[in-house]
């Protein structure tokens, strides 16, 4: 029996308009998932990102566009450039294997200024039981999981730096343990992957920073099916 899903895009869409100038444009990317032998769990998925995505339209046409407005009369007023706001959710499927799909999505918005900003946020699925998988479940360190990763992860940033490969900042170690969310993760067939938001331990410019946990044997174990739950 398969042990994944198929994977469908679906958009919402739109250009908004503020005395014939366009002031806001949003696209909003979200997954839909097909499967036969995991009918249930991929139905509470599809409602799952259904609703988010919609959820985020609602921000889209209740909230920025409004400010978009604002902003909009704000320049005509004073003779400023005018700035078109853009708001942007796209999605990665990194896992599909082993009765597990996990994923990330990011969104994006510029409001005006040198840049936009980006969030991302994320979700690992026991297809079996359609629930969340969590950090504890993965990794089985007997320090703890939280304590086993942030030693790797800062011990990748000490390499790093020592072959100045990237830039961190100076108090990247509280850094690391003070920004560390145990639901910001994702797989990959390498491993798990545990992302840290814009600016909070590296400048803008590095983007959102990733440390890759290797699968390793009693550790960090990868997903495995429940064959007797799948007959």
């Amino acid at each position: 029996m398969a042990d994944n899903v198929k994977v469908i895009k679906h958009t919402i869409e739109e250009d908004m308009y503020y005395n014939n100038e366009l002031v806001l444009s949003y696209n909003i990317q979200y997954p839909q998932f097909r499967s036969y032998e995991f009918f249930d769990s991929v139905k509470q998925m599809n409602k799952y990102y259904y609703m988010k995505a919609v959820s985020y339209q609602h921000y889209c046409i209740q909230t920025l566009y409004k400010l978009a407005v604002q902003d909009y009369q704000y320049s005509i007023a004073n003779d400023f450039p005018v700035h078109q706001y853009e708001a942007m959710q796209v999605f990665d499927i990194t896992y599909n294997q082993n009765c597990t799909v996990s994923l990330y999505s990011d969104r994006y918005e510029y409001t005006g200024g040198a840049h936009g900003n980006t969030v991302r946020t994320s979700e690992t699925w026991d297809l079996q039981s359609g629930s969340h998988m969590t950090l504890k479940q993965l990794v089985n360190a007997p320090e703890g999981y939280r304590k086993y990763i942030l030693n790797l992860i800062n011990n990748q940033i000490n390499e790093q730096i020592s072959k100045e490969q990237y830039y961190y900042f100076e108090n990247y170690q509280e850094n690391t343990a003070e920004y560390f969310d145990e639901n910001n993760f994702y797989l990959t067939t390498e491993g798990i992957v545990i992302y840290y938001p814009l600016y909070s331990i590296a400048p803008y410019s590095s983007g959102i920073v990733e440390f890759t946990i290797l699968y390793a044997a009693g550790l960090v174990e990868q997903p495995e099916c429940n064959r007797m739950r799948m007959k």
